[in-house]
């Protein structure tokens, strides 16, 4: 599906493109990510990009939360865990602020206020986290890949690994292994006043 770009403007207003000096020139972005990622009506940027968290950026609390996706337990805090580290370790986030947040399982931690005025925090918190979800991308990949693995040995296994089903029919026997073979055989082991009705 191509991206749309959607600019909402009421009517009567100015556009930024009108507003700007017609001489100045525009920045370049200086990086570009490529991320699943909603805006909420709030001005959040909900990132769902990693497979067992989705990742919320509130520029308006200058915060960060981390929730699971599906399922809990402790890979999922182990995953929450090394995203906010990955975050601190690059000055995104006050480390001292990393802490559990106030809905069951997420966890959050405070931006880092910018020394630069022209260094937008939002932008620099969308690219970092990108980089993260990068870096884990190839383990996520070689587990999905092994899972599909074993699902393809049991369902279709090689030639060395199944049994052909003509050869199968044709060697069955109605009776195998430790089986009775004889009526009676119970009442030789005293097995017959087990069961009474």
């Amino acid at each position: 599906m191509p991206d749309i770009d959607i600019k909402i403007t009421p009517p009567g207003a100015q556009t930024q493109e009108m507003v700007e000096p017609a001489g100045e020139e525009q920045k370049l972005p200086q990086a570009s990510v490529h991320l699943k990622m909603r805006k909420t009506l709030d001005g959040s940027f909900v990132i769902f990009d990693h497979p067992e968290i989705d990742v919320v950026i509130m520029p308006h609390m200058l915060k960060i939360v981390s929730f699971p996706k599906e399922e809990m337990g402790d890979h999922i805090y182990a995953t929450q865990s090394r995203l906010f580290e990955f975050l601190s370790k690059k000055g995104i986030v006050v480390f001292d602020s990393v802490q559990g947040g106030n809905l069951y399982g997420s966890l959050e931690a405070n931006i880092q206020p910018p020394a630069k005025e022209e260094v937008d925090p939002i932008e620099v918190a969308i690219y970092v986290i990108a980089k993260f979800i990068e870096e884990e991308k190839p383990f996520y990949d070689r587990e999905e890949k092994y899972k599909d693995d074993v699902e393809d040995w049991l369902l279709e296994p090689d030639d060395e690994y199944s049994t052909d089903l003509d050869w199968a029919e044709k060697t069955h026997q109605p009776r195998k292994g430790v089986q009775n073979r004889w009526p009676g055989s119970t009442a030789a082991y005293g097995l017959t006043g087990m069961y009474r009705a």
